[in-house]
């Protein structure tokens, strides 16, 4: 098989991951988004069950724009949720605003991995835009050295992307466990919020693959023509 055949293999496997695992994600999200829930409860309202139960009542709940673009912030100490999850009263509103709690314990508690994120971020977001401009005046001006540093910085991204694994499944993980403990949702409704936050992790996954996959595509493309195999 030819180095060719494995690069435009490679790129169409990424594309397939990426856009498989954003479908599926929208898929369940806007399922349980029709499906409201019993006691009729808002997305904002479990949130701030889980903060005062638990004791965070510096942790304020806003609404913020976008889709999907609900998240937590450790500096502001502030639930960010999109109107449609903070307004809501279904499974995937409940699903989403308390897995953004899960965020805000695992700060309370001092979750080392989420302060490790924190303080990477500024780093990745750099890496992130100087990786892709370096490799790309690399391609541009056949500079394989400057080709070599972004691929070294994206590196860096995927690294970034290896620890949210283990965050996102954790906060997963203590929101489902605060809406069983707090009755915010039945037994059969907790499946469907399940299911959502599920999908939701399938996306940091696919994040990883993409990264990786890209990763090992740049180096093939770049490797020395005299170690190529046709």
């Amino acid at each position: 098989m030819s180095d060719y055949t494995i690069y435009y293999g490679m790129t169409a496997l990424a594309f397939l991951i990426t856009f498989g695992a954003q479908a599926y994600i929208r898929s369940m999200y806007d399922k349980y988004s029709r499906i409201d829930t019993y006691r009729h409860i808002k997305g904002n309202e479990a949130a701030n069950i889980i903060l005062q139960n638990n004791g965070l009542n510096e942790v304020s709940v806003n609404q913020v724009t976008g889709y999907l673009q609900d998240h937590y912030n450790p500096k502001s100490k502030m639930v960010a949720l999109t109107p449609n999850n903070y307004e809501s009263t279904s499974i995937a509103s409940v699903a989403v605003s308390c897995h953004e709690c899960g965020h805000a314990l695992q700060d309370k508690e001092g979750y080392a991995l989420l302060r490790l994120r924190a303080d990477l971020f500024p780093v990745v977001r750099f890496s992130s835009f100087a990786g892709y401009t370096a490799i790309t005046i690399g391609i541009i001006f056949s500079l394989i050295n400057m080709i070599y540093l972004g691929i070294f910085l994206e590196i860096i991204v995927l690294l970034f992307q290896f620890i949210t694994l283990p965050i996102e499944f954790d906060a997963s993980s203590r929101a489902l466990e605060q809406i069983i403990e707090n009755n915010i949702l039945s037994n059969e409704e907790v499946e469907g919020a399940r299911k959502v936050l599920n999908a939701a992790a399938l996306t940091y996954v696919a994040s990883v693959s993409t990264t990786l996959i890209e990763i090992v595509r740049l180096m093939i493309m770049v490797r020395p023509r005299n170690n190529r195999r046709n």
